[in-house]
């Protein structure tokens, strides 16, 4: 019995090892990547989530394999979660803070550069809020969930283009 009990923290163990560095590669890797998935986007996180699964279980593809691999995701990010909460600059590390993409109608190119996010991306999403062109946006923000907030018509207008499971989850209520 105590080699299934060391087996299943190895697997607990492997699991936080990869979360931990999804998290990082996720965090290294852009904002963009959470609220605006491409095709190109989503093949990628599948195909990341099933090169990691031998990684954390190995040969061990039982229930039990399984369950300790869930329990430890679980654990670990429920952690993560406190600690961010409790501790700001963590969260800061973690999740990245928002950027600024338009200033009074200027596009702040070097912050497009930063995000990775292309003036056919970001005029897109402009339009998306209702507004025609950049230069009528007050102020456009790269939030730290890679939502993009626009504010508009000299600060009376605010969106925030929500990503597609918040608008299930919207239209459900």
């Amino acid at each position: 019995m105590p080699l299934v009990i060391s087996s299943l923290l190895i697997i607990a163990a492997k699991s936080v090892a990869v979360y931990i560095f999804i998290l990082l590669a996720i965090r290294l890797f852009g904002k963009k990547e959470l609220a605006q998935l491409s095709v190109i986007d989503l093949v990628f996180i599948l195909l990341i989530s099933n090169s990691v699964q031998n990684a954390m279980v190995g040969a061990d593809s039982t229930l039990l394999g399984g369950m300790a691999a869930a329990t430890a995701l679980f654990l670990v990010n429920s952690v993560f979660k406190v600690v961010s909460y409790k501790f700001p600059q963590f969260n800061k590390v973690i999740q990245g803070e928002s950027l600024l993409l338009i200033y009074e109608g200027k596009i702040i190119h070097k912050n497009l550069e930063t995000a990775m996010i292309s003036l056919s991306e970001l005029e897109a999403a402009v339009r998306e809020h209702g507004v025609e062109t950049c230069e009528q946006v007050n102020i456009a923000v790269l939030e730290v969930d890679g939502n993009i907030s626009v504010v508009s018509d000299e600060f009376k207008t605010k969106t925030v283009k929500k990503r597609r499971g918040h608008r299930a989850l919207n239209r459900q209520s």
